[in-house]
């Protein structure tokens, strides 16, 4: 990376006013390059806002490092204005890999699109959904009645899967966390790890009687028939963390939190 003294810093802030304050008295101390010419994007928010900016800038692949201005920071840095080029310099890297949804509605078009976290299938009414899943063309489960069911990355282990009793995966496990939410039939099922390059196919049934959303990340396609779900290698995304509070340390911490 370049030289501290060198680096180029866009400031970016979500809606919050403390982020909005935040940026401009960064803005002020350190100058705001356009996003496209920066060295490093400074993510202001919580972890939705983080998810915000990396999908933003999943052609341009420049690190992204968060302060947290935000209700929820996981994926964040604490806020701290002093010295902010020497302590991005010697942050460390986390590179992750979304997953790819295709999603597939009832009459048949196609909605593809890229979750940094998690692509999950939800029940859309008071019906549990029913789902075939299958992995890389085999069929693992013949039905599974429930509220959903998710495939999480690494990056996304901590969040949504995490609430519902998946397992927090180190970033370099290489493996993707195939849950259930709230399973009704088989009721022992717990999910399962899967390599990542494992691709996960959903079917739904009785889609008219029991209609599901999926969602990859923030983008919902309603009433869907089938959903592909992979991981995409050729697309690299970098978060930098201060030293000493590496996103491997926060997954550590995580699992012997209280």
């Amino acid at each position: 990376m370049t030289d501290a003294a060198d680096l180029r810093l866009a400031f970016v802030a979500s809606d919050r006013p403390e982020a909005q304050f935040a940026r401009v008295r960064l803005t002020k101390r350190y100058g705001s390059a356009p996003v496209d010419e920066a060295d490093v994007i400074v993510a202001l928010g919580g972890d939705g806002f983080m998810l915000e900016t990396l999908h933003g800038d999943l052609k341009r692949n420049i690190p992204v490092y968060g302060m947290n201005r935000g209700s929820v920071g996981f994926l964040m840095n604490d806020y701290e204005e002093d010295d902010l080029p020497a302590r991005i310099a010697a942050a460390g890297h986390a590179v992750i890999h979304p997953l790819q949804m295709d999603a597939w509605g009832e009459t048949g078009e196609v909605v593809s699109g890229l979750a940094i976290n998690e692509v999950s299938l939800l029940r859309q009414t008071r019906q549990s959904a029913k789902l075939r899943i299958s992995v890389d063309g085999k069929v693992r489960l013949d039905e599974l009645s429930c509220d959903g069911c998710m495939v999480a990355t690494p990056a996304g282990s901590t969040a949504y899967n995490l609430s519902a009793h998946g397992p927090i995966i180190p970033l370099d496990g290489k493996v993707l966390a195939l849950t259930p939410i709230s399973a009704f039939r088989p009721r022992r099922w717990r999910g399962a790890l899967l390599p990542h390059q494992a691709k996960v196919t959903f079917e739904v049934l009785e889609p008219d009687k029991r209609p599901v959303s999926a969602v990859a990340d923030s983008l919902e396609v309603r009433r869907v028939a089938r959903v592909e779900v992979h991981e995409r290698r050729d697309v690299a995304l970098t978060m930098l963390f201060e030293a000493g509070r590496s996103f491997e340390e926060r997954v550590l911490a995580e699992q012997f939190s209280a």
